[in-house]
């Protein structure tokens, strides 16, 4: 574990590089309908992003044996997918955000509207891209970005997280808004690492879900974490913004002390799973304290 941390940002450095690259092309030949569009869909993905939910597809199936050849559709679909959620997210009528990732949201950076159409163009491109790799297990991809995406993951999450605002939850209801919000499209991204390499009735992909399940729920009892202690010149983003709009969070329910302590346990949780994958998850398992530890 010590030689993989000490590793680990140069192989994040490379990672995101890869799929920046990989992005970079997918707009560089693009034939625009709109103009106008097209620059919020680049301006909306090309930011100075985390890039962390490709690069778990990149490490989770590495972990089993895929190439990163293979494995870019998956890794720039899935960051296509969540730039768009982003975008939303930020919209006047969900969080009504004036900052991400350092520059001001889509919908502030162009207009509402143009934000809107944005966000939908990016959620086809991603299908419309992992289609067209054409990979033997395509239809199980699809289907799997398809419900991290929608009413069984972040677009429920979202609905749920809106309902929330104001309203007393106990930790358990936090924590399916969460792994809807958050959680699914990060267990969605392992996945996809896992059957670029694999069949889904591998019993490794099992391991691989539940560690995507524990990492998913805690790197977003990590941002209620950020949101509290961080600074918003490395967060990129306002902090307190929870706080403003009377959301419920884990350290509102748990205490600060409280939400690092289930996080810490989350990790335990992650790292234990990984067992089936002998030596092959280490490197996944260096991913994960570092997302659950990170400042930003």
């Amino acid at each position: 574990m010590i030689d993989e941390l000490a590793e680990l940002p140069l192989r994040l450095d490379a990672d995101r590089a890869r799929v920046n690259a990989e992005l970079e092309e997918l707009f560089l030949h693009r034939e625009a309908g709109a103009v106008h569009l097209e620059e919020a869909m680049r301006y909306g993905v090309l930011g100075n992003g985390k890039r962390l939910r490709p690069v778990l597809v990149y490490f989770a199936g590495r972990a089993l044996g895929a190439c990163d050849e293979d494995l870019d559709p998956a890794a720039v679909a899935v960051e296509l997918i969540h730039a768009y959620s982003l975008i939303h997210d930020d919209l006047p009528a969900m969080d009504d955000d004036d900052l991400r990732r350092g520059q001001p949201t889509v919908h502030r950076a162009f207009d509402e509207a143009t934000a809107i159409l944005a966000g939908d163009a990016l959620q086809t491109l991603a299908f419309e891209y992992l289609a067209d790799a054409g990979h033997a297990r395509l239809g199980v991809m699809v289907r799997t970005l398809a419900q991290a995406a929608g009413r069984d993951g972040m677009a429920a999450g979202q609905a749920l997280d809106l309902a929330s605002v104001g309203n007393a939850l106990d930790v358990d209801s936090l924590a399916r808004v969460h792994s809807y919000k958050t959680g699914a499209l990060i267990r969605a991204a392992v996945r996809l690492g896992a059957l670029t390499a694999v069949p889904e009735t591998d019993p490794r992909v099992i391991a691989l879900d539940e560690y995507g399940a524990a990492v998913g729920l805690a790197f977003q009892i990590q941002d209620d974490i950020l949101d509290v202690t961080g600074d918003p010149a490395t967060l990129g983003k306002a902090s307190g913004a929870d706080a403003a709009r009377n959301k419920p969070t884990y350290p509102s329910l748990l205490g600060l002390e409280g939400a690092q302590a289930k996080a810490r346990a989350l990790l335990d949780d992650a790292i234990n799973v990984l067992a089936p994958l002998g030596d092959a998850g280490e490197p996944l398992a260096a991913l994960a304290k570092h997302m659950i530890e990170r400042d930003y």
